[in-house]
């Protein structure tokens, strides 16, 4: 199977291009271009990512960049970052991605337990993961040739220590977790599915 990673130089995308490198073809895609570049908040750049690429099976995103802070510091601008980072880039690789991809392969995007248990400083977080949520259960209904999409919302996870701070109480989610929690979503049947890997 060919599987592009979008985030792959992150601590979940070096992870899971490691795992899944043992039995399938997987291509590195993010802002520092391992394999190939992409800054999925420019639609020209998703679309030039795709066509160097060519067809593949699957795509994982593990990017989304979203703000951090306070509440009362937040504004418009620091709002919309998360906005085009998680929410629109996102929906981006699936909207773009739609007609490069193979019959039958399937999207995996990444949201969070901020979504249902938001925590102080990722008001903006937990909105844009709300909103890849509903986007992946209405774009399953729609895509066709048998492509399947869903997202893995993990909490905290465990190789991500500096942000235990920010989650008391949750048990870190461990990296064989998370990557099964993505096996789930690549290679097995579910579509439009949020996927708990705790």
């Amino acid at each position: 199977m060919r599987i592009v990673i979008v985030g792959a130089s992150g601590t979940m995308g070096t992870y899971l291009s490691q795992a899944f490198e043992k039995e399938h073809e997987v291509i590195r895609a993010d802002r520092k271009g391992v394999d190939v570049q992409v800054d999925i908040t420019s639609t020209e750049s998703i679309e030039n990512m795709y066509k160097k690429i060519g067809a593949f099976d699957a795509l994982i995103c593990t990017a989304g960049p979203t703000y951090v802070g306070p509440w009362k510091t937040l504004t418009d601008a620091q709002f919309r970052n998360g906005v085009e980072g998680k929410m629109m880039g996102q929906i981006n690789l699936v909207l773009i991605g739609q007609h490069y991809i193979n019959p039958k392969g399937s999207f995996t995007l990444i949201t969070g337990a901020l979504t249902h248990d938001p925590q102080r400083n990722f008001a903006n977080a937990s909105a844009a993961n709300a909103a890849v949520e509903g986007f992946v259960r209405a774009a399953a209904i729609e895509l066709e040739n048998g492509i399947r999409i869903n997202a893995v919302s993990p909490t905290v996870i465990e190789n991500s220590p500096q942000y235990f701070p920010f989650f008391p109480g949750d048990i870190p989610v461990t990296m064989h977790q998370l990557e099964f929690g993505f096996r789930k979503s690549v290679f097995g049947a579910g579509t439009g599915h949020v996927i708990k890997p705790y």
